[in-house]
């Protein structure tokens, strides 16, 4: 049976999903995660200035440092703009900034050094999964892996600025911390069984949401 013309192997119609030119590296998606790596050394300065002011200017800074790593998945996933220096900048950019943060903290005195430890073993350790399955496939996000983040914000974000009380602090620092270390293990049993699942060098479709 003959192919209809325009089909033939080796050629692609304008409709054709395969035509669609894929996304560059400069979108607004990377823009926003280059953006949030640009903030980290200014976030670090205004953290260890010293006062209130400085204080309150820091957690401006983390905000909006956080905001973009919202934002930059959402929009990389509706817009079709993931590529492959997204799928590795965004991840290293969110550890970055939360890392800088706790190392910060813990240094200035307010963070046990044991809890910034826990987290970023965490962390690093789901990082190198990440990179580990990354040609195999993309692990979605868990509502537990979007909880954990948001618990980490607000926690971060009550010790940086000035006024909140210990009692609060500790709490919802304590809540972050056992949450990551839930979201560690299901995201490390998850990658085994995607490495299990999906030959070497399978489709790796999609964008890694937070985990």
């Amino acid at each position: 049976m003959s192919l209809p013309a325009g089909n033939a192997a080796g050629e692609t119609s304008p409709g054709d999903p395969a035509a669609i030119a894929p996304p560059g590296l400069i979108n607004v998606a990377n823009a926003l995660t280059v953006l949030r790596l640009g903030l980290v050394p200014v976030f670090v300065i205004f953290l260890t200035a010293g006062g209130d002011g400085w204080r309150v200017a820091a957690f401006v800074v983390f905000c909006i440092a956080s905001l973009t790593d919202l934002l930059d998945g959402e929009l990389a996933r509706r817009r079709g703009l993931i590529t492959d220096f997204g799928k590795i900048a965004d991840p290293i950019a969110d550890k970055a900034l939360t890392g800088s943060a706790l190392v910060a903290l813990s240094a200035l005195g307010d963070l046990s050094w044991w809890v910034t430890s826990v987290i970023l073993f965490r962390e690093l350790a789901v990082t190198g999964l990440r990179f580990w399955v990354i040609q195999r496939g993309v692990i979605p996000a868990s509502r537990g892996g979007k909880a954990k983040t948001l618990l980490q914000v607000i926690a971060i974000g009550l010790y940086i600025l000035p006024g909140p009380s210990g009692i609060v602090r500790g709490v919802v620092m304590a809540a972050a911390v056992a949450l990551t270390l839930v979201t560690g293990v299901d995201y490390a049993v998850r990658a085994m069984r995607l490495r299990r699942a999906v030959p070497h060098g399978g489709p790796s479709h999609g964008a890694d949401g937070e985990l």
